[in-house]
């Protein structure tokens, strides 16, 4: 009888197989470079029911096809990441690093969407500020003063440092994401509820900012007593300024909780906005 030797690497692989876990794979720079190329399309099917959802899964699909080598662990893949999401385009990456870590290395789903959807809120608002309110006015003032002279370097110089700064949060995002998240987890996988649970709050209260930032909501309606009173100056803005949207955006919360959808909501606002100004009280 003839006897196979079986050296170290043999024996882990005999030892993972009778224990049944896999090996995590390893994603490649190639593999990462794929995703950030495809998080240009991020916004390619966004709608107003699940945003980003489609371009989300469509970036992160590179690493979960090398991940998830059987079907049925594919296909519950993709269908957990196509739920709502939505985020600023240019910091999507370092979301898509993390995730794909996570993925990598056999992660609770509950975890997984816990970190996604706790980062893109913030990530969102970061990046509103950095690209649309600081990168976008200085290079476009920049190109401007120099096109004025009729220098035609201005709208040029104007693209290619804006898009620079673009390209290189894409590609580092995901890199940097990536590694962090396989640091990360090993590191820290005890607390990731809490982490998560953090981010959430962090979240949040990101997103009760950009109700009083956003929601433009007020009325018109006076209470005929003396030379009348002002329902929204004189009554809701002394309780509590922004108020109304407040009160608003929890209706709406809670008539997506009584299973409405959200194109359902728009069509609602649409209604009471037109509605209300017409009646002369909105």
């Amino acid at each position: 009888m003839a006897f196979e030797r079986v050296g170290p690497a043999g024996v882990q692989g005999a030892e993972q197989e009778a224990t049944g876990q896999q090996q995590p794979v390893e994603l490649t720079r190639q593999d990462l470079n794929r995703m950030a190329i495809r998080s240009f399309f991020l916004q390619a099917s966004f709608n107003y029911e699940r945003m980003q959802a489609g371009g989300w899964l469509y970036s992160l699909l590179p690493a979960l096809k090398k991940i998830y080598t059987t079907r049925e662990e594919l296909a519950a893949a993709m269908k957990r990441h196509l739920e709502f999401f939505n985020t600023h385009p240019f910091l999507v990456t370092p979301i898509l690093g993390i995730v794909a870590a996570m993925e990598r290395s056999r992660e609770r789903p509950e975890t997984i969407r816990g970190i996604k959807v706790a980062m893109m809120g913030p990530l969102g608002g970061v990046g509103d500020a950095v690209a649309w309110l600081t990168l976008l006015p200085i290079t476009a003032g920049i190109g401007a003063s120099i096109a004025q002279q009729g220098n035609v370097v201005g709208p040029i110089l104007f693209l290619l440092v804006f898009n620079a700064v673009h390209l290189f949060l894409r590609f580092a995002g995901v890199h940097y994401g990536y590694r962090l998240g396989v640091s990360a987890i090993q590191q820290m996988k005890a607390a990731t509820q809490a982490i998560a649970r953090a981010a959430s709050i962090v979240g949040m209260t990101v997103v009760g900012g950009l109700i009083a930032s956003y929601i433009k909501l007020s009325t018109t309606a006076t209470i005929p007593i003396g030379n009348g009173i002002s329902v929204q100056k004189d009554i809701l803005d002394k309780i509590m300024p922004n108020l109304l949207p407040l009160g608003y955006t929890f209706f709406l919360y809670w008539l997506l909780r009584k299973g409405y959808s959200p194109v359902a909501l728009i069509v609602l606002t649409l209604i009471i906005g037109v509605a209300g100004h017409y009646l002369g009280v909105l």
